[in-house]
């Protein structure tokens, strides 16, 4: 949509600053936690564990309330996170209270992650989901707790009058069905309805500010988009944390954007990929077995590739780029301004038996306690499993059933309810040393006029989401606008891990042996959705005492992660010491790669939420001080930090920066901070600093630069014109 700016920026006013209709805070917060020896989560690949970073991971908090009532309010805070915990809400909840009392409660607020697998792990309370990264980490909980919590705090005390916009396009290239043989098991007829075998539209929700201050610029406050596609562009053989695509993308519309704080939020996720060039075999570039995803009969061999294969962080760019432009066109439109009530519902599933009755959207059957197939144990395309696990299978195998009857033998009634699925962890009754797994969930809704959020504790497949989207309009009818939009925000507030139709179920790839609940699963999700929408719509008095009550584990919990006992260098060296140098007297070009090896220490003794483990600096002027141009948080630069050798207390931090076009030129240096630990336990700061080194070359400018004269002048006449009418 081709717009002139600066008439765009009065229109955007006028419609704004006349009907505002919401009071909107924004906040955002680091939550990064541990960059090193600690398991990164996602891929379940006990040897992956971090050892630096490429961007750093935020919580960005959206609150809207009524700007009649503003006790109606609800706040969505998306994760640079594989999921949200049940832990960690519990924990923030809190610390919530003790600050507002019960302004904001399971009732309000939703937290959903973006389902990158960069991000460290150990914060999740079911012990199945912390096998791989050896239990809980407190320093990777409390870095989200934390996080979490400042951006509530900054979107409470941000609060301001805003007009809210929905706007929905098609995002082509950036996604692609890694199960396509098990949609296909979805009825024909309702395929039919459907161009493609996986969501290719972004819904936006941008809140733009009114007043004088709104007509000061063409920026919303925040740019919340919903788009499905996994957070598995970078593979698991990576050590750096980072967002993945949907981390990138926000962190490229943020600068283009200035002032807005733009999250990308997980949709119906569950059989997505960014792996757009598909499945291939890595000995012989042929397509994988479409069936079992295997190669000569093997997993792990059957590997997805991205758009820039064979290199995953050029791929990641390319996914997130697609996903920042969409959302940059998106909330550039007018798009359909949102009017009405602001209302929140919350509820507790005790998922064990319950029962699912015959509706025009579910078929009659029982949820089951949970267990995991066989299919499960394979992995995926994007990330596969081990030994002779494969997809699509319905038996398993004598020696796998073996074993699973040693760990837990399921009850014939279990296997009955989950059929087909082999069941290969019976994680529902397995409780030692505390439960294995969630038996005990929970979903809301969060709506803002004609705009509802459909909260999940886990990754619905395509056609799931589009039942459970599709039973929602039906339920509330026009009783929300005639032109309702419904997203769905993928692992909230629980993780309770996929949700296939019932007919995808019978299939049992991945998605299928890791729907916990059977094959009845989604039924049970739409029917209780279907009460939630209804109650809201109906102005039910809200019931939570006969709701069930998950348990807090956090007292249960169990880690074999190690302390850092100490830290050293050499004899004769210092801590932030350059070992391997930028050349004396080098000049670089943008494009060109400066790298530098200091002698370091280990991350974990300080996380810096909210700080740097690197610079990039450029002098001022001749003889005056230094300003910082980049950090970890920029994708052009690399921290990698690892010891000399295992079990080592010596390490080294390998930073490097790859010279973006546009950088100034001029002299620059590359410094390392970090703090080590001395035999006695205590901590100290340290820092170093490279050779300095010039940058030579005008490159193409700053994307971020000042607008042209005349359309700045247009912008504070507006401002001006604006300010003096309302």
């Amino acid at each position: 949509m081709n717009v002139v700016p600066g008439v765009s920026v009065c229109l955007i006013c006028i419609i704004g600053c006349a009907q505002a209709g919401y009071l909107v805070g924004t906040g955002k917060a680091d939550i990064t936690g541990p960059v090193a020896d600690v398991n990164l989560m996602g891929y379940a690949n006990p040897s992956q564990f971090a050892g630096g970073i490429l961007n750093r991971l935020y919580a960005r908090a959206l609150l809207v309330a009524d700007e009649k009532d503003p006790k109606q309010r609800w706040v969505f805070i998306n994760l640079d996170a594989c999921m949200a915990s049940q832990a960690v809400t519990f924990t923030v909840l809190e610390r919530l209270a003790k600050r507002y009392g019960q302004q904001y409660t399971e009732q309000n607020v939703a937290m959903s992650g973006t389902h990158t697998h960069s991000g460290p792990s150990g914060y999740l309370q079911y012990l199945i989901y912390g096998i791989s990264s050896l239990g809980f980490y407190t320093p990777s909980f409390d870095a989200l707790v934390d996080g979490i919590v400042e951006a509530i705090e900054s979107a409470h005390e941000s609060v301001g009058p805003a007009s809210l916009h929905v706007a929905v396009g098609e995002v082509l290239g950036a996604n692609i069905n890694r199960s396509p043989t098990a949609y296909l098991h979805n009825p024909a007829g309702e395929r039919a309805r459907y161009r493609h075998n996986i969501d290719k539209e972004m819904t936006v929700l941008a809140a733009r500010g009114s007043g004088a201050d709104a007509a000061a610029t063409a920026q919303p406050r925040a740019v919340f988009s919903w788009f499905p596609v996994h957070g598995t562009s970078v593979n698991n053989t990576n050590t750096l944390v980072n967002g993945d695509n949907k981390g990138l993308a926000a962190q490229l519309l943020e600068r283009r954007a200035p002032g807005t704080v733009a999250a990308f939020c997980q949709a119906n996720v569950g059989d997505t990929s960014p792996n757009t060039l598909g499945p291939r075999c890595r000995d012989t570039g042929e397509p994988c077995d479409a069936v079992h995803s295997t190669c000569n009969g093997r997993v792990a061999e059957c590997i997805g590739r991205g758009p820039a294969w064979p290199d995953n962080i050029a791929s990641c760019a390319v996914i997130a780029r697609k996903q920042a432009d969409a959302a940059h066109e998106l909330m550039q439109r007018e798009g359909e301004q949102v009017s009405g009530a602001v209302q929140s519902r919350h509820a507790f599933l005790d998922m064990r038996g319950l029962v699912v009755a015959a509706s025009p959207h579910t078929r009659a059957g029982v949820a089951c306690k949970p267990a995991m197939g066989m299919a499960f144990a394979a992995g995926t395309t994007d990330g596969p499993g081990a030994f002779d696990f494969k997809q699509s299978d319905t038996n398993g195998t004598a020696f796998w059933r073996l074993v699973r009857n040693f760990i837990q033998k399921p009850s014939a009634e279990q296997m009955a309810c989950h059929a087909p699925k082999p069941i290969l962890l019976d994680v529902g009754d397995m409780h030692f040393p505390y439960d294995w797994a969630p038996a005990i969930v929970e979903i809301g809704i969060l709506r803002a006029g004609q705009f509802a959020i459909l909260a999940v504790p886990g990754e619905f497949t395509t056609m799931s989401g589009r039942r459970l989207r599709a039973a929602v309009r039906d339920t509330v009818g026009e009783a929300w606008g005639k032109n309702l939009t419904v997203v769905i925000a993928g692992l909230t507030n629980t993780y309770a891990s996929y949700v296939t139709t019932f007919e995808e179920y019978q299939a049992q790839r991945y998605e299928g042996g890791f729907t916990l609940f059977g094959p009845n699963t989604l039924d049970a999700y739409i029917q209780e959705f279907k009460s939630l929408a209804k109650d809201m719509v109906d102005g039910a008095p809200l019931n939570t005492e006969d709701q069930p009550r998950p348990p807090n584990l956090l007292s249960k919990q169990w880690s074999l992660v190690p302390p850092v006992v100490t830290d050293s260098v050499p004899w004769g060296s210092d801590y932030g010491r350059a070992v391997e140098d930028v050349e004396p007297g080098r000049s670089f070009l943008p494009g060109d790669e400066v790298r530098v090896v200091f002698q370091s220490a280990c991350p974990r003794n300080n996380i810096r939420r909210g700080g740097t483990f690197l610079t990039v600096e450029r002098q001022a002027r001749e003889g005056a001080g230094w300003e910082v141009v980049a950090t970890d948080d920029d994708w052009e630069t690399r921290f990698a930090w690892g010891r000399h050798r295992s079990l080592s207390s010596e390490s080294f931090a390998t930073i490097t920066w790859i010279i973006p076009n546009g950088t100034t030129p001029g002299r620059y240096r590359i410094g390392h901070q970090g703090d080590y630990k001395h035999v006695f336990g205590w901590t100290h700061r340290f820092s170093g600093y490279s050779t300095e080194f010039d940058v030579a070359g005008e490159g193409r400018g700053d994307e971020r630069q000042a607008p042209s004269s005349i359309f700045s002048t247009l912008r504070q006449w507006c401002a001006k014109a604006m300010a003096a009418i309302f």
